[in-house]
């Protein structure tokens, strides 16, 4: 699989761009100033401890107070707090842990109040960034990721990825982590391991001790809430999650995040240094890689599919649904039940990319086309099982109810990517918004390509308004002559004044209106 990483950098925001063989899948933002974000570690106090709901609101260096519930805590937070204590009176046997004697396991059916009080200062890391009216959420289980390994204090077990199937390697890995592993410390073997040698491996679990070390001597001098540890930036963090083999190039239209990036890959794959491009032509880099376009396309209420097939998806507060239509799909099933097949099977591909594009969590209704056999329910679910295995968020997914619905339950993280695909009117001065005009030639083609297959038109006539004439027919090789070699059929294009900007009608070869 071809994989591109292209960066597109401005005064408010960083916005990162990954492409799997050309096409957009993931867009990530980071806004400039953001002063929470998952992996941050905190030192905060303890604002309120909410009985009835086990848990409690923690003061942290952001604007909304964090919410910590009791399972939140984790199994080892007594070993964690005696390790707050000593570490702010400045007892230096914290900093290797040796010798530390942990505490008692936590109880799973625990009090919070019997843990924490009002006022008490609490080690804790971001686990999910503010959503809407949502503060931060946290935890008292502190870990490290790094490229290789995740590094997980008070726990002396070695854990490998699931994804690692081959038993030698699983045995190799982990007893090459037993030999340079610190006493004190346990760590977690992440998949892009496999392979990996001792060197490329020690290196990052010392980069993760340094992180540590960082951590302890900031607890020396904490006099209020504050933040300890920075998770890596946006950028990153991508690179240091998603970096493989198989990644081909990484462009970034700013010098000093272009140098950033060349120098923390320099660090966790120095042979894949020569992959990252600087972008300095004049058109904008998502214009010039087609992104803007797919982010036209693929964001908004409706999301049009290729063969006429089109999404209508809608963010709740409490959910995401997602309605499957056939539109103007061409029939090529031998009846009914194929053709409803054959529609759910493209939708859900586009779901499932849908889904990591928009970062959408929480609860997914999916609202499939009917299908009677269940043999066809049966392998609908199972290419979306597939179609899914490719998303690293943890994810559930529900086989079809008999009202024909999917529940998907993903992990979220953070707040669902939102673009604004509407542009100002420009006859109504901005008072109004409309679909976006390269979104309306996509919908005149896909009726354009009905009318070819299913009526057996011949030749067309197209009524537009003048703007969308002009980008109809402007080059010699103009958008109506390249569809006209597609799909073999003589095409004219007409401009009226009389027309709307997103108006438009097809006539037959006898000057007859086509009703769409």
């Amino acid at each position: 699989m071809n994989k591109e990483l292209v960066i597109s950098s401005s005064e408010k925001e960083v916005q990162l761009a990954l492409l799997e063989d050309k096409q957009l899948v993931e867009l990530h933002k980071e806004k400039s100033g953001n002063r929470v974000q998952v992996g941050d570690i905190y030192i905060g106090r303890v604002k309120k401890i909410m009985s009835g709901l086990n848990a409690a609101f923690v003061e942290v260096d952001g604007e909304k107070d964090g919410f910590m519930h009791y399972l939140d805590l984790g199994p080892n937070y007594g070993s964690v707090s005696k390790y707050v204590k000593l570490a702010m009176n400045g007892d230096p046997s914290v900093k290797t842990l040796n010798g530390f004697k942990t505490e008692p396991i936590l109880e799973k059916n625990g009090n919070l109040s019997n843990v924490l009080k009002v006022g008490q200062m609490v080690l804790a890391q971001v686990t999910k960034e503010p959503i809407s009216t949502k503060g931060p959420k946290l935890s008292g289980d502190i870990s490290f990721a790094g490229r290789y390994l995740v590094l997980t204090p008070f726990v002396s077990r070695i854990s490998i990825s699931q994804k690692i199937k081959g038993s030698e390697e699983r045995g190799r890995l982990r007893r090459l982590l037993q030999s340079i592993k610190p006493e004190g410390f346990g760590v977690i073997v992440r998949t892009i391991a496999e392979g990996k040698g001792v060197a490329e491996l020690d290196a990052d679990l010392r980069y993760l001790l340094s992180q540590w070390e960082l951590l302890t001597e900031g607890l020396k001098h904490v006099t209020s809430s504050q933040k300890l540890v920075s998770e890596l930036n946006a950028t990153s963090a991508l690179l240091r999650d998603v970096l493989t083999d198989d990644f081909n190039t990484i462009y970034v239209d700013d010098e000093f995040i272009y140098n950033e990036v060349r120098q923390y890959i320099a660090t966790i794959a120095p042979a894949k240094v020569d992959i990252v491009r600087h972008y300095k032509m004049e058109t904008p880099i998502f214009e010039q890689f087609g992104v803007l376009r797919d982010i036209r396309r693929a964001f908004g209420k409706i999301v049009t599919i290729r063969s006429g097939v089109y999404l209508y998806i809608e963010h709740t507060e409490a959910m995401h649904v997602i309605d499957v239509n056939s539109g103007n799909h061409i029939k090529s099933g031998s009846g009914q039940e194929d053709t409803a097949l054959q529609v759910n099977i493209e939708s859900a591909k586009e779901i499932a990319r849908q889904l990591r594009l928009r970062d959408m969590g929480g609860i997914v209704i999916v609202d499939f086309v009917d299908m009677q056999k269940a043999e066809h329910r049966k392998q609908l679910f199972d290419f979306m099982t597939e179609e899914m295995s490719h998303d690293k968020a943890r994810h559930t997914i529900l086989p079809l109810s008999k009202f024909g619905l999917m529940q998907i339950t993903r992990q979220r993280v953070r707040p669902a990517v939102e673009v604004d695909v509407q542009e100002k009117c420009p006859f109504c001065d901005g008072t109004g918004t409309i679909k976006s005009s390269l979104v309306v030639v996509d919908e005149i083609e896909s009726n354009l390509r009905y009318l070819c297959s299913s009526q057996n038109e011949k030749r067309l006539q197209i009524v537009v308004h003048p703007y969308v004439y002009a980008y109809l027919t402007k080059g010699l090789r103009s958008v109506r002559l390249k569809w006209m070699l597609k799909y073999r059929l003589r095409i004219g294009v007409k401009p009226s004044e009389s027309y709307g900007l997103l108006d438009y009608k097809f006539f037959n070869a006898s000057g007859d209106e086509i009703s769409m």
